[in-house]
């Protein structure tokens, strides 16, 4: 696939590049606005989402488009999806104070005191915003492949330049991202999204529940993600009986998925507590070999989501984000 990223220092007209550049390429554009829009389409007007998991977001955005179209992807941050989407190219657009300052001048109708103003407002608040959603308040010029001059190249010459360097680095010939590819993905940024409790508006909702673990109300924000049914800790099995015939022990796993007829238990205790309960496991199997149940641990989840989530999404239709 071929994934432009543009980004830049306020007042340099970097967005003009972008347009201009995937005009030039017949690429789909996907501005921050764009992104805006995609995010409310999917959760609701009005949806806050927290600046830690703007980074994940974007990467299920991109991994969606990416496998329908090539893209110029420009806003602040788009260097650093290098990491999901390999071989991509990272453009950013610098000039000199002055230059910003007369770019602001004639973009917004304002006189020099006004737009220097405005331009340090905007450099505040990218600051601000990359502090927050990324870590860093600045972008070290490393982490690009082109850093383009607006003081002696128009933004016509700069999106020629990065025309030339995709076509030299043959991107677009690489074909569009994967369903494979792309639904490992989803699942790696939707597994980060769960932890926000981040849920699409409309689709399902989750369940305001008292669990004894967080790696369970995780599984479900998951199981929710994925459109499955699930009904937390719905039966007790006895599985122990004294010599009065009552049961003194029970076993009462934590998930039922209706749709596959199976249990779920989970497990990321310590290891003399895990041998604890797969004792249980083994009477609940012994006492009632037609219950379909199993034991999944912390790094099984992402096994468990691939065998059953992906095939109860595809019945659904797919999951947009």
């Amino acid at each position: 696939m071929a994934l432009i990223a543009v980004s830049g220092h306020p007042g340099c007209r970097y967005e003009e590049v972008a347009r201009i550049s995937a005009q030039r390429l017949g690429f789909e554009i996907l501005p921050q606005s764009r992104i805006h829009a995609l995010v409310e389409e999917e959760f609701g007007a009005g949806i806050r989402i927290p600046d830690k998991a703007y980074p994940s977001l974007v990467t299920s955005i991109l991994a969606r488009l990416a496998t329908e179209h090539h893209i110029v992807y420009c806003a602040v941050g788009g260097e650093l999806q290098a990491r999901h989407f390999p071989g991509m190219l990272r453009v950013h657009v610098v000039a000199p104070e002055n230059v910003r300052i007369g770019n602001l001048m004639l973009d917004h109708r304002l006189d020099r005191p006004a737009a220097r103003k405005l331009l340090l407002d905007l450099e505040a608040a990218d600051r601000a915003g990359r502090k927050a959603k990324f870590g860093k308040t600045r972008a070290s010029a490393e982490l690009f492949d082109l850093v383009l001059n607006a003081e002696s190249l128009s933004s016509e010459e700069m999106a020629a330049i990065i025309q030339t360097a995709v076509a030299t680095a043959g991107l677009a010939e690489r074909g569009l991202l994967s369903p494979a590819a792309e639904q490992q993905l989803q699942f790696q940024m939707r597994l980060k999204l769960a932890r926000y409790g981040l849920v699409p508006c409309g689709h399902v909702t989750l369940r305001k529940k008292m669990f004894a673990h967080h790696s369970e109300e995780m599984f479900a924000n998951l199981l929710d993600f994925y459109r499955i049914a699930w009904e937390y800790e719905p039966r007790s099995f006895p599985i122990q009986y004294g010599p009065d015939g009552n049961a003194t022990e029970s076993f009462t796993p934590d998930f039922y998925l209706p749709e596959f007829d199976l249990y779920i238990e989970l497990t990321t205790m310590k290891q003399s507590l895990v041998t604890r309960k797969n004792r249980k496991v083994r009477l609940l199997r012994e006492l009632y070999p037609h219950l379909n149940i199993q034991v999944f641990y912390q790094k099984d989840f992402e096994n468990l989501i691939f065998k059953y989530g992906l095939s109860s999404a595809e019945k659904a239709g797919p999951v947009r984000v």
